[in-house]
């Protein structure tokens, strides 16, 4: 593809993804690689920006997955910490391309939203103590 139309690629990546995270309220807490982090004010409107991310970038050729837990976290100062951080990257990395998973705790939070979901079974999280059902957000 050559180092300037990646470059203009990943700059259009960037700029969709951080619209779709304002559009629903979400606030861009940090970038690694093509990966974000992200929070939000709801657990549905978390789910509707990543879903717009997934439609916005298919033209594009470029296909995400995401995932999405709810629960405490610190602030430290301009980042955030704590487990439910890591729980929600773990969910992630489980997450197919063009997916969406979340965690038990963030379906059951939007319950009466209308959004539907598909059981994707128990799993161990790497370094997350307990079990965790997963579900895809569809």
């Amino acid at each position: 593809m050559g180092d300037h139309a990646w470059r203009e690629l990943l700059e259009r990546f960037n700029a969709t993804v951080r619209s779709a995270i304002g559009r629903f309220r979400g606030r861009v807490i940090g970038t690694q690689g093509d990966g974000f982090l992200a929070t939000f004010d709801g657990p549905a409107r978390a789910i509707s920006a990543a879903h717009s991310i997934i439609e916005a970038l298919s033209p594009l050729g470029i296909v995400v997955r995401s995932g999405l837990h709810t629960g405490e976290i610190e602030i430290v100062d301009d980042d955030v910490a704590g487990l439910a951080v890591h729980i929600g990257a773990r969910i992630a990395s489980l997450a197919s391309p063009g997916e969406v998973l979340v965690s038990r705790t963030v379906k059951d939070l939007v319950a009466g939203s209308g959004i539907k979901f598909e059981d994707r079974g128990v799993h161990s999280l790497k370094g997350i103590p307990d079990e965790w059902q997963v579900y895809a957000a569809v």
